[in-house]
């Protein structure tokens, strides 16, 4: 579907973010948005693949088709579409291992990531990576990080490669509050100052580190303010207009005077992994008020139902569309077979080293490293 009236779906139009930004040491972005019809139709279908995929996930990993550690995204998907808004594939984005939608934000292919998911041949990363180790090279997606905060100096290393390179590009660099305690992220931030990289340290605050509340963890939870002297942007992460405005703004900031800080005041629906219920530590009251008071795909909704761009049955069709589409994919990611146990010793040593593997006797060669 197309905006309702496929004549309309280009004429510009302005919403206002739902909040005032907030911030520190830098002048914030205007309220007003532009966006088109057509525009906010694509991010209503986008959020709500996003939304169906991570529902479908939870599914496979109650039926043991997922192994391992699994992190959803669902609350969370303004972020990752209101961000690739704003940018281009040329640009970087690397994340922890709430990976999924950032990777299909970047044109991941559903099937791929079904496929990732149940560590089949076809997946994102061959089926070895699995959850937590999303990639997609050809659209500057570095992942997919699993240990806390390791990936922020990764991402400044990629700032510094665009920077070196003249490219007029910049890195999109996330992680959590659970993760803005960590030392490295104030020594990468400091050397990114230094050399006024075009990095833009993004904060997706869900307000919970695993099950520990951001209040008990940090003793400042103004997570875009803790750059000190990088400046910074509280930005509703719940509001993907609001979102895209702030990344727009970012990355010509970043790319004039170096670093800033985006913190995304966003809410995930799920615990922090498929083994947390996620209500030990909050209520279900909690949970259901930001649904309904602050979901994301909703707010899109709404606004498509005022503006008179769709009807209610055109966006119930759609939604009826997206479930049949991720039903597909995941059908077709269980006919990839496993990845062969050669697959083991690909991507770890260099090819044609000549490399032999031994038993535990040390006697019997065991296989010769490709």
């Amino acid at each position: 579907m197309a905006a309702h009236g496929d004549s309309d779906a280009t004429e510009a139009l302005t919403i206002e973010t739902s909040v005032p930004y907030k911030s520190h040491i830098v002048d914030p972005p205007g309220r007003d948005v532009p966006t088109t019809p057509r525009e906010l139709v694509s991010f209503f279908r986008d959020m709500s693949v996003m939304r169906r995929a991570e529902i479908a996930a939870d599914s496979l990993y109650k039926a043991k088709l997922i192994r391992g550690f699994c992190h959803l995204y669902d609350g969370q998907e303004a972020v990752a579409v209101g961000m690739e808004a704003a940018i281009t594939r040329a640009d970087s984005i690397i994340t922890a291992y709430r990976d999924h939608c950032i990777y299909l934000a970047r044109g991941g292919d559903l099937v791929a990531a079904f496929a990732e998911l149940m560590g089949r041949r076809d997946g994102c990363s061959r089926g070895k990576g699995g959850s937590m180790h999303f990639y997609k090279k050809d659209a500057n997606f570095y992942g997919g990080h699993g240990i806390v905060g390791a990936q922020v100096p990764l991402g400044c290393g990629l700032a510094f490669a665009q920077k070196y390179r003249k490219e007029s590009t910049v890195t999109f660099d996330l992680y959590g509050d659970g993760a803005a305690n960590q030392g490295q992220l104030f020594e990468a931030l400091n050397m990114a100052a230094l050399w006024k990289l075009p990095v833009i340290l993004v904060c997706e605050n869900n307000h919970y580190g695993m099950g520990t509340a951001e209040w008990r963890a940090s003793k400042s939870p103004a997570y875009y303010k803790r750059g000190d002297y990088v400046p910074g942007l509280k930005v509703d992460g719940m509001d993907v207009l609001a979102v895209k405005q702030a990344c727009k703004f970012a990355k010509q900031h970043a790319l004039e005077n170096g670093p800033i800080i985006l913190e995304m005041d966003t809410y995930r629906y799920h615990g922090h992994s498929m083994s947390d219920p996620g209500s030990s530590y909050r209520t279900r009251d909690e949970i259901a008020g930001i649904r309904q008071e602050r979901d994301p795909i909703e707010r899109v909704r709404k606004l498509l139902l005022t503006h008179d761009l769709a009807t209610t049955q055109e966006l119930k069709d759609m939604e009826k569309e997206i479930r049949k589409q991720v039903d597909t994919a995941i059908a077709k990611a269980k006919e990839s077979p496993m990845p062969d146990p050669s697959e083991l010793f690909t991507n770890v040593y260099v090819n044609d080293c000549g490399l032999e593997s031994f038993g535990v006797d040390r006697k019997v060669v065991r296989t010769v490293l490709p």
